[in-house]
């Protein structure tokens, strides 16, 4: 009885504990005195981390010099920022585990920086290059959508993702955001040919779903490839090792 007894209390003292980690991991934020108190309680990891949002800023406001400007450079400094994102994505880590620091904001600041960069940076550069029409649009905006809710998941997920000898999760559930970088690939290879809006269009051009050419119901089919990756992304079933 007593044995019984021991058991059915442990669950209640685990979650005592991870609730009392919580609240130390919280306490450090309640500091209110002067303006620039969160600034204070950065850590190098979390500055590392800002910086791959920074890229993803200044990719997203290339795109949006090359569409005033039409020049072409704007455009390749747009396509190899989130690139650059990435890098400050894989350092942030490393510099973390350095420092033997770690924080609640540091996880939550990944996942915003990671949608920047990889959700809303290569939605745009993918509207610059020439998916323009209404539903490449519709389809643009669920895959950035589709990122978020897969970046959600994962803060509220992860504890449950079967870990490693190392106390890493063994895989992602759905395909990662960065993974976008691939489509990021695709544009560069496609300006580099003159496949973009303006030269030489498009590859495998548009389909017209309903309407006439050119109104509501057109859609290149290449918008297929980022819906099906907004669809994988957040998959239930897929699960993709970590490297």
């Amino acid at each position: 009885m007593s044995q019984r007894k021991s058991l059915a209390t442990k669950p209640n003292v685990l979650e005592t504990t991870d609730a009392q980690r919580k609240a130390d991991a919280l306490h450090q934020y309640q500091d209110t005195d002067g303006h620039f108190s969160l600034v204070r309680n950065f850590r190098l990891a979390d500055l590392v981390t800002i910086m791959n949002g920074v890229c993803g800023s200044f990719s997203i406001f290339s795109s949006a010099r090359y569409l005033l400007t039409n020049d072409i450079d704007y455009l390749w400094t747009a396509l190899a920022l989130p690139l650059a994102g990435l890098m400050f994505d894989f350092l942030d880590g490393k510099v973390a585990r350095w420092r033997k620091s770690s924080s609640m904001l540091g996880q939550e600041l990944d996942s915003l920086a990671d949608l920047i960069s990889f959700g809303v940076a290569p939605s745009l550069l993918a509207f610059v290059v020439g998916l323009r029409t209404y539903l490449d649009t519709v389809v643009l905006t669920g895959f950035i959508c589709c990122g978020l809710a897969r970046l959600a998941r994962f803060n509220a997920t992860v504890a449950l993702i079967p870990k490693n000898e190392a106390g890493k999760s063994k895989y992602f559930e759905g395909l990662p955001i960065p993974s976008s970088l691939v489509l990021v690939g695709v544009l560069s290879y496609w300006t580099n040919q003159g496949w973009i809006e303006g030269q030489a269009g498009i590859p495998w051009g548009t389909i017209t779903l309903w309407g006439k050419e050119g109104g509501r119901g057109e859609v290149h089919v290449v918008s297929v490839i980022f819906g099906l990756w907004a669809a994988a992304m957040v998959s239930k079933t897929m699960r993709v090792p970590k490297l």
